[in-house]
């Protein structure tokens, strides 16, 4: 079967992951923001995005793309400070259809936020966050930063990704 990595990426640790898979397993990776590629011209498809402000930033592409998404198997990672959990599930519950998130293996990646590399808005926003905030440790992640990045952590995605490769 032939498959691609279509990601977003907005501080690079979804572009790392997705560089990371395509290391792995040689699929080609398109950058959403920077190229059209469509989903119809592949037989399986791995999406990745930055979840941010609870959201995953794919969310519009996949409601567009739905469709063509439910005709092909999918492997969809999100990339946040929030490891896999109830709290991430509401947030995919709430942002994508309900056929997509039934549709497509999800796994939870962890990632990285550097404070100097934030935009204004953004780190205002994490500041402001962490201020209220009643998990205290996940307030000083909000307020200072974390590097949570493993690269060990796309080997379920890779073993779904060999096993789709094999059909």
């Amino acid at each position: 079967m032939k498959g691609a990595i279509l990601y977003r990426s907005k501080y690079g640790s979804t572009a790392q992951y997705a560089n990371w898979i395509a290391d792995a397993t040689a699929l080609p990776v398109f950058n959403l923001d920077k190229t059209k590629s469509s989903p119809d011209a592949f037989d399986f498809l791995v999406l990745g995005c930055p979840v941010i402000y609870f959201k995953p930033t794919i969310h519009r592409w996949v409601k567009r793309n739905l469709s063509h998404i439910l005709d092909r198997p999918t492997v969809f990672f999100s990339v946040s400070g929030a490891g896999a959990g109830p709290k991430l599930d509401g947030w995919m519950a709430k942002s994508l259809p309900a056929e997509f998130n039934a549709h497509a293996t999800h796994v939870a990646l962890l990632g990285r936020q550097v404070p100097k590399e934030l935009d204004r808005f953004d780190r205002a926003m994490l500041i402001i966050a962490g201020l209220f905030n009643r998990d205290r440790r996940a307030a000083r992640d909000e307020m200072h930063g974390f590097d949570l990045m493993d690269k060990s952590s796309i080997a379920p995605i890779i073993e779904k990704i060999r096993e789709l490769q094999e059909r």
